[in-house]
């Protein structure tokens, strides 16, 4: 083969193999970030869409979604609510039939931070191609999506993942931030106050803003479902989208649903797993505790 025909040939690996990341990444931004059920009904019939149900799975073996697979929420943590080992979850994520050209779409029952911990998982893990339905199971017009009992297991496929680390921040990360970068914590107000914990120590983060994860959705009648993007964007409108905005909660699924949502409106967004079960264990970091400083302590 002469040198010239070398070239061409290796310019023409170079085109398809351009081709195939722009295609990669053009399928990994066309469905947005929330999908709602009339969008699920109508692309069913995709042989690269894989629905992942996080319920447990007493609730998922009494009714899901056809051709949906399990992968209770529990497994999407370690024993310290932290990111289970990489092996573990490239086993279980490869045995859900989840691999680089795999639309996934995560659902739970109505509470979201389960499908959100997939969601920004799954991104953290360098697949981002995934989305979150934006009601729980079965909370959709009767008939629109069909559900069975009958498990499907899904053909194995090679999930191979590849840390973005900007979606991921430390203790360390985040002690330096304090003051320096906008911290949001996202659980609920009496837990921010000092007047509930998880952990033995009361309160939040310094110079950490409340931004419940609950204001993200809402009920309508007998559902609930999450809140349309605009509606939302004005709850974060006062934070900058020029630079990284921590998340936290108690064990990293109530930051994951600000994640899905703020990473939707523009925002750089990173969450901090060890949440307020890591820090509010650790008497060597600072906190502030509003609910003792109003009782004197």
């Amino acid at each position: 083969m002469s040198i010239f025909a070398q070239f061409s040939k290796v310019r023409f690996t170079l085109l398809i193999m351009l081709f195939s990341l722009i295609s990669a990444h053009s399928l990994a931004t066309d469905t947005p970030a929330i999908v709602n059920a009339d969008w699920l009904h109508e692309n069913l019939g995709r042989t690269d869409l894989r629905i992942i149900d996080v319920r447990d799975p007493e609730q998922f073996n009494q009714g899901h979604i056809e051709g949906a697979v399990n992968i209770y929420y529990m497994r999407l943590f370690d024993e310290n609510f932290n990111i289970p080992r990489l092996d573990q979850l490239r086993q279980q994520f490869s045995e859900a039939g989840i691999d680089a050209s795999t639309e996934v779409i995560a659902l739970d029952d109505g509470s979201f931070i389960w499908a959100a911990r997939l969601y920004w998982l799954l991104e953290t893990l360098g697949h981002p191609r995934v989305s979150m339905l934006n009601v729980g199971h079965g909370d959709w017009p009767e008939g629109l999506l069909p559900v069975t009992t009958e498990a499907k297991q899904p053909e194995m496929a090679e999930f191979i993942p590849q840390v973005d680390n900007s979606r991921l921040q430390t203790k360390l990360g985040t002690l330096l931030a304090i003051d320096k970068k906008p911290i949001l914590d996202g659980r609920s107000s009496r837990h921010y106050l000092g007047q509930e914990s998880t952990a033995t120590r009361f309160g939040h983060i310094p110079s950490a803003q409340n931004f419940p994860c609950s204001q993200n959705f809402e009920t309508q009648g007998e559902f609930t479902r999450m809140r349309d993007l605009t509606a939302l964007a004005p709850v974060y409108e006062s934070l900058p989208k020029d630079e990284e905005i921590i998340l936290y909660c108690d064990g990293g699924a109530e930051a994951a649903l600000n994640y899905v949502v703020m990473q939707a409106l523009g925002y750089r967004v990173s969450v901090y797993d060890g949440s307020w079960l890591e820090w509010g264990n650790d008497a060597a970091l600072p906190i502030h505790n509003p609910s003792a400083e109003q009782a004197g302590e």
